[in-house]
């Protein structure tokens, strides 16, 4: 009876059998369910679903089944609607930076820069000199020195100017000249290089000008050689030596390197360095200047115009220029100044306040004549020491004039020294008094303490 059954279920419409299913399933949900309700429908979709007749194909394809997203599977009593649950989803992934394409920079923020240093050259450290206790230091910050040259109308020196011919002037008050002399005294300087490409067919020129720079010190004389490019790379090849051949080595060892040239931090440097030599010392009356050779642009500098030459007043220190600005811009423009005229205007200041000298050679075969004058400046000049009467310590700027009183046959003299200093500021600096030792004796019969 079964086979016969189901081949009347297999003759009958598939129609007729879904309706007969659906109308089954609807009288046992009437029903209340229940076991035979529930068999009923199984039975009858069952049934329904059922079909043994081949099918024809057909060309359209088959959609695929949409997959279907399950959240919270595991059932739980008196469960919330979906929309009122929390879901838990994995936390996201953290983006990771993208990568450069060939050729691409991706720009990174970092701290400003800091402030450039002269790089020393690695040598062993000398042992310093020790400070006897028992002495007495006393440092006479007062007295003002200044470093005068003399020269007539053709810039040729004078050197037949007596102490009674010479007017010093501070801010316009005449000061008193506690001392004066005209021999020679020990020079201290440093030689600045430009090793930029902008000094590239100039750099063997340069180096023979050093040379000759060099090999004119004398017993006393003391050099140190430094070479710059950008901030980072201002670097001491020999620090201050009286030796002639390791200056000589340092000047071949001269090469040029791309980077933004920095003058004013090379400048700034450098005569910090001159300045700072041997300071201190009463019995050192020493020369002191700067030898700078460059072409005078300046494009990446840390310090400031305002900043260097605030320094330059500090000190004491004469900077005498060799400036190759012949193959800067010289075309002015509307807006913009001249590159060549902002380099020449740097140089010229550098001169004038220090009581130096610039030179702007025309070709290559002036260097020679420029370093022999260069060294005839620094060898004929007068060293002139003044008391000053405003003795405020207030850290002001004091404008220096020296004044030359005309030759005998009224040729005009004119005197050149640096353009003014800068007063100390605070109370007086104490004269260094070391304590004196302390020694304890035992008493006659008494055992001395651990």
């Amino acid at each position: 009876m079964k086979e016969r059954m189901n081949r009347k279920l297999g003759q009958t419409p598939p129609g007729v059998l879904v309706l007969a299913g659906l109308i089954l399933a609807a009288f046992c949900a009437a029903a209340g369910g229940g076991p035979f309700g529930s068999a009923l429908a199984f039975a009858g979709f069952s049934a329904a679903g059922q079909d043994s007749r081949p099918r024809r194909s057909s060309s359209a394809p088959t959609p695929a089944p949409t997959p279907v997203r399950r959240i919270n599977q595991t059932p739980v009593q008196n469960q919330t609607p979906i929309r009122n649950q929390t879901v838990n989803r994995a936390p996201a992934p953290t983006p990771t930076p993208p990568r450069p394409l060939p050729g691409q920079i991706i720009p990174i923020l970092t701290e400003p820069p800091p402030p450039p240093v002269l790089i020393p050259k690695a040598t062993p450290t000398p042992a310093e000199d020790e400070i006897d206790e028992e002495s007495t230091i006393k440092i006479n910050t007062e007295l003002v020195t200044l470093n005068v040259r003399v020269i007539d109308r053709n810039n040729r020196p004078i050197d037949n100017v007596r102490q009674n011919e010479f007017r010093v002037f501070e801010n316009g008050v005449a000061q008193p000249i506690e001392s004066f002399t005209r021999e020679e005294v020990p020079i201290s300087y440093g030689l600045a290089v430009d090793t930029s490409q902008s000094l590239r067919f100039q750099l063997q020129s340069v180096i023979d000008a050093g040379k000759t720079i060099v090999n004119s010190n004398k017993r006393g004389d003391e050099t140190f050689l430094v070479r710059f490019i950008s901030s980072d790379k201002i670097e001491t090849l020999q620090d201050f030596t009286s030796n002639n051949d390791l200056l000589i080595d340092g000047l071949d060892n001269l090469y040029v390197e791309g980077g933004q040239t920095a003058i004013i931090d090379a400048v700034y440097l450098a005569s910090e360095h001159v300045a700072q030599y041997k300071k201190g010392d009463d019995s050192d009356r020493r020369r002191r200047a700067l030898i700078v050779i460059t072409d005078g642009e300046d494009r990446a500098s840390f310090y400031t115009q305002d900043k260097l030459f605030a320094r330059l007043r500090e000190e004491d220190v004469q900077i005498y220029v060799i400036g190759f600005v012949g193959e800067l811009d010289k075309d002015k423009g509307l807006i913009r100044k001249s590159e060549q005229q902002k380099a020449i205007n740097l140089i010229n200041k550098l001169a004038t306040e220090t009581g130096g000298r610039a030179f702007f050679p025309q070709s290559i075969s002036e260097l020679p004549q420029i370093a022999s004058e260069i060294v005839r400046d620094l060898r004929t000049q007068y060293v002139i020491t003044y008391n000053p009467t405003n003795k405020a310590r207030d850290g002001s700027y004091r404008a220096i004039k020296v004044a030359v009183e005309d030759g005998s046959s009224r040729d005009k003299r004119i005197a050149l020294t640096r353009n003014g200093r800068m007063a100390p500021k605070g109370d007086t600096a104490p004269s260094r008094i070391p304590p004196p030792r302390a020694t304890t004796r035992p008493t006659s019969g008494a055992a001395a303490r651990p």
